[in-house]
């Protein structure tokens, strides 16, 4: 009897050594390895202290939660309003506040506009209420403004190249039958 609680306690024992040595508690943001660990949504290298975010959700069948990262909180919610869980009350959105880089809560966060933010969402995080400040609510509509303005300049891009490129053929062809006369 005495050999099975001893074992009992020896196994406990090593499933909580386990467990705290995973450095992951389950909650919460995790730490960055700055100019290494890359965005989820776009792959760029997390370097903006100021200007990062994490979300920690749980995949379907899985028993122990995940963490994403993301250079800019435009990523970290248009990367969420993708996924098929956005709505699971597990969910935790982290950021950094623009001052100091703490990480805290992004659903409570005040979002001030005019940042230079790694990829252009152009806004800071913080937990003061501020003049114009956004809520979390209006950040996400903030994003998606931001990115539809994107979606359109790129498309307009993507069609000046093309036309760049018919007419450098065209330009092409041309020297060639002069030259060919």
């Amino acid at each position: 009897m005495w050999f099975r609680s001893l074992l009992l306690a020896v196994m406990l024992a090593v499933v909580f050594l386990l467990i705290g040595c995973s450095g992951d508690s389950g909650s919460g943001p995790l730490a960055i390895k700055w100019d290494r660990d890359a965005c989820e949504r776009c792959r760029m290298v997390l370097s903006d202290r100021h200007h990062s975010a994490q979300i920690r959700y749980f995949p379907p069948h899985k028993q122990r939660s995940a963490v994403a990262r993301f250079d800019d909180i435009g990523c970290a919610v248009l990367w969420l309003s993708e996924k098929p869980w956005q709505q699971d009350p597990r969910t935790e959105i982290w950021v950094t506040d623009h001052r100091s880089g703490e990480w805290i809560d992004a659903t409570r966060a005040i979002y001030v506009k005019g940042h230079h933010t790694p990829m252009e969402y152009g806004l800071g995080a913080q937990t003061e209420a501020a003049p114009d400040g956004l809520s979390f609510a209006q950040a996400k509509e903030h994003i998606r403004s931001v990115e539809q303005q994107n979606q359109i300049h790129t498309a307009h891009l993507l069609e000046r190249l093309k036309e760049q490129e018919a007419r450098r053929a065209r330009d092409k062809a041309e020297d060639t039958d002069r030259g060919g006369e």
